[in-house]
């Protein structure tokens, strides 16, 4: 029995090894246009990832998207050529661990760090003294947040803020439920290093289609773009790293959530009712009580997380409802 036991670990030894050093997937066509149409600028020797498109003549409005955990700039693919339409500039960029930016490894993310990069990239395409509409999602809802509370308070390079839209995002902690790999993978520091480099295509599209509704899975093609875009730089490695938002979100609660609640920046929410993460009712009637000055769609109950890659039709009338309130 002992022998058995011996030649099978001979076996999976070598197969879990040569698996550890599969390299990352080749870029679809659809995320290789993405990727071709993007710059790149620089971040404290770091790159960052972005894209800059001018679209409609005759306005002036600027709009930044600001994506989630664990995808990219390409969530806001489906509303793009829409949003071109509406606005003179629409940007979008991948965070620092994220997409085609830079994922340095070891590194300390931090929502303080992103929303950095966020304000680095204003600076960079001359709009600091711009009004600009700020778009986020989970993730950026956050580092959204954080830009807010920076700019009611008059911090030194601020954005200014003309409005914001979030939508999806776990600013409250006390309605967040993140998954079960989440959590281990950003509070076990002995199985993290194990996890991420362990998880593979089927953990992942398992792990993403649980935050998407039953009628609005993405498609085989879509599932491999976002697992592209994780692989791309070694992404998977940086996971633990980057998964110490949700303990920030906890730490500075009242940062973050003060800033949302004091501002008189105009704020949207566009809820997916479905999400596990966030769920409905409990998250929607929290923000209705502590964001009074708020407006809000909640859209079809079948939507869930990823409400802009679920219905971009419902976002985009959502949006532009309220874009065109004030």
């Amino acid at each position: 029995m002992r022998e058995w036991w011996i030649h099978v670990g001979l076996i999976c030894i070598p197969l879990v090894a040569v698996y550890l050093h599969i390299p990352p997937p080749q870029l679809s066509p659809a995320l290789q246009k993405w990727h071709s149409a993007g710059e790149v600028f620089h971040f404290r020797g770091r790159n960052i990832f972005y894209r800059d498109s001018y679209g409609a003549l005759g306005s002036s409005d600027v709009v930044i998207l600001l994506h989630g955990f664990p995808t990219s700039s390409y969530d806001w693919s489906k509303i793009w050529d829409p949003l071109t339409q509406r606005f003179h500039r629409v940007i979008a960029l991948d965070f620092l661990g994220f997409g085609f930016s830079d994922k340095p490894r070891p590194h300390r993310y931090s929502i303080f760090e992103q929303a950095s990069v966020v304000e680095a990239l204003v600076a960079h395409l001359g709009l600091s003294n711009q009004r600009v509409n700020v778009v986020s999602h989970d993730y950026g809802d956050t580092v959204a947040l954080e830009l807010l509370y920076r700019s009611d308070q008059n911090r030194t390079g601020h954005l200014t803020f003309n409005s914001l839209c979030l939508s999806n995002g776990g600013i409250f902690p006390e309605t967040q439920y993140p998954r079960l790999l989440q959590t281990l993978l950003k509070d076990s520091s002995f199985l993290a290093p194990i996890l991420t480099r362990l998880t593979n295509y089927v953990i992942f599209q398992k792990g993403i289609g649980e935050v998407f509704g039953p009628y609005t899975q993405p498609t085989d093609a879509e599932f491999w773009d976002m697992w592209t875009g994780l692989r791309y730089n070694d992404g998977n490695l940086v996971l633990d790293s980057i998964l110490q938002y949700i303990n920030q979100r906890l730490k500075h609660r009242e940062r973050w959530v003060g800033a949302l609640t004091s501002t008189y920046v105009p704020l949207h929410m566009i809820y997916g009712p479905l999400d596990p993460v966030n769920p409905h009712p409990q998250f929607i009637r929290l923000y209705q009580k502590l964001v009074q000055r708020s407006t809000i769609t909640v859209l079809d109950e079948h939507i869930s997380h990823y409400p802009q890659l679920e219905d971009p039709t419902g976002f985009l009338n959502a949006y532009f409802n309220f874009i065109h309130s004030f």
